[in-house]
């Protein structure tokens, strides 16, 4: 049965060839995530290394509050002298290692894009200095800098050149006396390096008097466990000491969270491309199958048990599967780039030193698509043994009764309330993890509504052909018949396509209800006529920058906004917005629940406003008051004078008054100015005043008005949509891939059929048409299933969502050129069976056996 297993492969290479497609593209996708997190976390792992290179511990902040950008609290400068008289230090630096700054290229645009940081780094002693000098020297002077080799190459910078750098302060030249690495390591994934001397880099980073780290060198006959346990003796409560090892597995350990959810993310993807490819493995086999009826039943006569033809067809999967994976396994070394690629294309730079392939990703890949391969031809093998070889050997018999059809729409249909209840669950937080019962509900649903279609197929496809009639009305008419002949196999084949368009479309909607609320919470909240932000979207500002545009003729009012984290005794993190309370409600407009606008300019310095769902989940009413521990480990209390909705989210849990800004480390930091007119004054010109000076003195931040705000948030959910879009087309390929295959293995099986059509005048042309007909039949309703999904999807999740603020809008322009360009990938997909129907010799197909 083994040679007759592996000769039957042989005989069917089309439908072999498609299957094998599938699975390697479902493969590539698996393989492709592991060696590109694998490589990432190496290349990150190399670059902690050679920071604590020849470093024996470090003394950091103990941080209390953990903030968004993963950033620790400066400690005190003074602490360097007091680990410098530990016993069984040799040498010890304090150093900046700030993010906050950029380096400006001749054209004024920061280096390194929007997507990774610049670290502005202080000069250590040669020991404990981790740079490596290409080119020059160390900075020796306030006015000398020295940069790392690829913003070099970006920027187009050599010894000597004037270097612009941005920090808290504002821009200032310096002149480049250096080219450096870390170590042997030439790239650090986009980011960038500017080293000044110590007093220089306090200054540019707004930390006169502070440092971020430590960094110790033990002497000779001491260990690092030694040396750390002597100088946590000397440290007080708000710093602490690692040994350098144990530094760098922290840096790996914060690292790992980011990796993991890239991991887990993109296995997502790959995860849909499988489960796809298990719908066209499912179809391929099925169709074979049914097609070898007379074939397996004619072994059965000849002696051959249920056993080994099932046992046959398991072998031509396993060698489908086997060959598969091994190809899949090898595209995915080579895909990961093209991954990378497309995350550099949305300016998100990750570090590549070298292409890592671990044998966990091998195991995985062979094991995976193997297993898929042999799950997903089980049942049609076991289906092929349950007819009797009497009746199997009869022309036009059934592997399916009526009873069998009636028992699979029971199950589709109890399938699909249970994928409800379970995305139900998951929202509303009765599962948890509640975004992997999500998912799991979407997967259960999809096989409920795969096992309902065959009864929706004879509707559907006389919907959409129908129209196709109306173009041509005998091979429209054909073409339908031939999408109802056999609808469990359309059904099949139309829901592998169902399950990336109803992805496409849910992803679609959520995105267009996010921009509408975004857009209308903006109309709603924002009062002043400019905003000034980060060109990047996310890093702060200079508040300088709000200070310097008050100055500007035609300003009114610059008040600055700065977000940032705190602990709230007895409830854990919060988040606050710091704000100036005379000017605030100039430029912002709350919605109050209890409280008035003009409370906003009577906040004083132990004051807060707080958002109304954030109050009712911890019992806070005004009058009321809680602790605040900033990240500089200082006590506020605050009492709440109103309370607030904030369904955006654009204030965090609270807003406070930003005289005490200093003691959350935000002293020189806004996220935002926002920024009022004065009456009568020419928004274009003030807009054009401000640009002037933001360019010569803060080149990092950009003015906008409402409408560039909410076209740049538009944006930027764009090339998250095109990332996202671009993961799902693999899903989408493979469905295509099953459309083909679908047709080439009817055409195969309607060869007489074909023949007599082109005996009795039908032209070669019109057996073309009919064929390709037959495909956008199959594509529209795989489109229309996937859609109709899709908006049930995001019905479905934006429920919970309506309280925070969250319209749902559907596109129903959007969602038509998806109908559109799944009826051009039907032609498309039908090109080929279509060609091979049409060249069909006619003396040899009535002839066929």
């Amino acid at each position: 049965m083994r040679a007759f297993a592996l000769r039957s492969l042989a005989s069917h290479k089309r439908g072999a060839l498609f299957t094998t497609l599938a699975v390697v593209l479902g493969v590539m996708m698996v393989a492709a995530t592991y060696v590109l997190t694998d490589t990432i976390e190496q290349s990150f792992d190399d670059i902690f290394v050679e920071s604590n290179a020849g470093i024996d511990a470090v003394v950091t902040s103990n941080d209390v509050v953990e903030q968004d950008d993963g950033q620790e609290p400066p400690i005190a400068q003074s602490l360097v002298a007091a680990v410098r008289g530990v016993p069984g230090v040799e040498a010890a630096a304090g150093s900046i290692a700030d993010p906050q700054v950029a380096i400006i290229d001749e054209d004024g645009v920061p280096v390194g894009g929007n997507g990774a940081p610049t670290f502005a780094l202080s000069v250590r002693p040669e020991r404990l200095n981790p740079l490596t000098y290409r080119e020059g020297r160390a900075p020796r002077a306030p006015d000398e800098v020295v940069i790392d080799r690829q913003a070099a190459e970006k920027a187009g910078y050599e010894l000597g050149d004037r270097v612009t750098l941005a920090g808290k302060q504002g821009a200032r030249s310096y002149r480049l006396v250096g080219i450096a690495t870390l170590g042997d390591v030439d790239s650090f994934g986009g980011a960038s390096m500017a080293e000044l001397i110590l007093p220089e880099a306090q200054r540019v980073t707004g930390k006169r008097g502070l440092i971020d780290q430590i960094s110790v060198a033990a002497a000779d006959g001491v260990t690092p466990d030694e040396l750390t346990e002597r100088i946590a003796q000397v440290l007080p409560e708000s710093a602490e000491v690692e040994t350098g090892a144990e530094n760098t597995q922290s840096q790996r350990e914060d690292i790992d969270q980011f990796i993991g959810i890239l991991e887990t993310v993109l296995l997502v993807f790959a995860g849909v491309a499988l489960f796809v490819a298990a719908f066209l493995i499912f179809n391929t086999f099925s169709i074979t199958v049914a097609q070898r009826t007379r074939e397996f039943a004619l072994l059965r006569t000849l002696g051959a048990n249920r056993r080994q033809i099932v046992g046959s067809v398991v072998i031509e999967a396993l060698a489908i599967g086997i060959v598969a994976s091994v190809v899949g396994l090898f595209a995915g070394i080579g895909f990961a780039p093209l991954i990378n690629g497309l995350f550099e294309a949305v300016e998100i730079d990750l570090p590549q030193e070298r292409t890592i392939v671990a044998a966990r990703t091998v195991a995985v890949a062979l094991l995976l698509g193997t297993a898929i391969t042999l799950a997903s031809a089980l049942l049609p093998a076991l289906r092929a043994t349950t007819v009797p070889p009497v009746s199997g050997l009869r022309e036009g018999a059934v592997l399916e009764t009526g009873a069998q059809r009636r028992r699979r729409g029971v199950a589709g249909f109890a399938l699909a309330l249970l994928g409800t209840g379970l995305i139900g669950a998951g929202l509303l937080g009765m599962l948890d993890p509640g975004e992997a019962w999500v998912g799991i509900g979407a997967g259960v649903i999809f096989l409920g509504v795969a096992l309902l279609s065959p009864r929706l197929v004879p509707p559907l496809a006389s919907l959409v052909g129908a129209a196709l009639q109306r173009l041509s009305r005998v091979a429209g008419r054909l073409a339908r018949e031939n999408s109802v002949r056999n609808p469990g196999r359309t059904a099949i084949t139309a829901s592998a396509l169902m399950i990336g368009l109803a992805l496409v479309s849910f992803v679609t909607i959520l995105a267009a209800g996010l921009r509408g609320s975004i857009d209308d919470a903006i109309d709603k909240t924002i009062t002043g006529e400019l905003i000034v932000s980060n060109s990047d979207g996310f890093s702060d500002i200079p508040v300088k920058a709000g200070a310097a545009i008050t100055r500007l003729d035609g300003v009114e009012a610059a008040s600055p906004l700065r977000f940032t984290h705190a602990n709230v005794e007895g409830t854990g993190g919060g988040s606050l917005t710091l704000v100036d309370p005379r000017t605030l409600d100039e430029v912002v407009s709350l919605e109050w629940e209890q409280g008035a606008p003009n409370l906003l300019a009577k906040l004083g310095p132990t004051d807060a406003v707080v958002d109304e769902n954030w109050a009712d989940e911890r019992g806070l009413a005004p009058g009321d008051s809680f602790v605040s521990t900033t990240a500089a480990r200082r006590k506020i209390t605050y009492t709440v004078r109103g309370t607030f909705t904030d369904n955006a989210d654009f204030f965090g849990d609270y807003l406070a008054s930003d005289v005490n800004a200093g003691a959350y480390g935000e002293g020189e930091n806004a996220t935002n100015v926002f920024v009022r007119l004065a009456p009568g004054a020419e928004p274009s010109a003030v807009q054009e005043r401000i640009d002037g000076l933001l360019e010569r003195a803060f080149p990092t931040a950009k003015a906008e008005d409402q409408q560039e705000l909410k076209d740049s948030i538009a944006d930027q959910l764009n090339q998250l949509l095109g990332v996202i879009y671009a993961l799902l087309a693999l899903a989408v390929v493979v469905s295509l891939f099953g459309i083909v295959n679908t047709l080439g293995l009817s055409i195969y099986e309607r060869t007489r059929e074909l023949g007599l059509l082109r005996a009795v005048g039908m032209s070669r042309r019109q057996v073309r048409r009919v064929v390709r007909y037959e495909a956008v039949i199959t594509a529209l309703i795989g489109a229309l299933l996937g859609v109709v999904l899709g908006v049930l999807f995001a019905v479905l999740v934006s429920r919970p969502l309506a309280d925070e603020g969250f319209a749902l809008s559907i596109p129903l322009d959007t969602l038509a050129l998806l109908l559109v360009l799944a009826a051009i990938a039907g032609v498309l997909a039908g090109i080929g069976p279509a060609r091979r129907a049409s060249r069909l010799d006619v003396l040899e197909s009535l002839a066929y056996e």
